[in-house]
């Protein structure tokens, strides 16, 4: 279910606007430029997959309630997804993080302080360094998450660790077969 909850990239950007505060379907639909009827869905999506719950209840001039929705208070269970739908999440990871380098870089290139920093690299790692490595870097994020810096600013930090093991290179084309050429005039066969 969580992956299917965080398969799209509005869910993930509504789930990260949740995660700084508790907001209204109104609020969070002011924050992406929509009208909030479009949010319901997605916000039931993210209800569904034990993301998000509603934490508040506020009455509105008229007598109307409106849902106030903040991050789960118990982290989901992982679930057994499939590979189409981890290839939906990470799609929706991707777009998502593309329109964040892209918001970054075009405000970076109009003069304004921004960190923006990409790297790709790969490396052999045993089972136990992998395991130490991917320990530590959910250690210092827990802290951070834990500890957040009062004059920091929000950032979005994806990594993944992916085994290669068995990825094997492509296998090229068997090479054409030739085809026998025909005597020239004059030659024999």
């Amino acid at each position: 279910m969580v992956h299917r909850a965080l398969a799209d990239p509005l869910r993930i950007r509504l789930y990260e606007l949740l995660v700084l505060q508790p907001q209204s379907a109104k609020e969070l639909a002011e924050r992406v430029g929509m009208r909030p009827d479009r949010l319901y869905h997605h916000l039931a999506q993210l209800e569904d997959g034990k993301l998000i719950e509603v934490a508040d209840y506020r009455r509105l001039p008229g007598g109307k309630v409106e849902r106030v929705y903040a991050p789960a208070a118990v982290e989901p269970v992982g679930d057994d997804a499939t590979p189409a739908e981890i290839a939906l999440l990470l799609n929706a990871v991707l777009e998502t993080t593309r329109a964040d380098v892209n918001a970054a870089a075009l405000a970076k290139e109009a003069g304004e302080d921004r960190m923006l920093a990409l790297g790709r690299t790969a490396f052999r790692l045993n089972r136990q360094h992998l395991e130490e490595l991917r320990s530590r870097i959910e250690g210092l994020l827990l802290a951070a998450h834990d500890n957040p810096d009062e004059d920091g600013v929000w950032t979005t930090f994806l990594w993944t660790a992916i085994d290669r093991q068995d990825r094997r290179p492509v296998p090229s084309p068997p090479p054409k077969a030739r085809r026998p050429q025909r005597p020239k005039p004059g030659e024999k066969e």
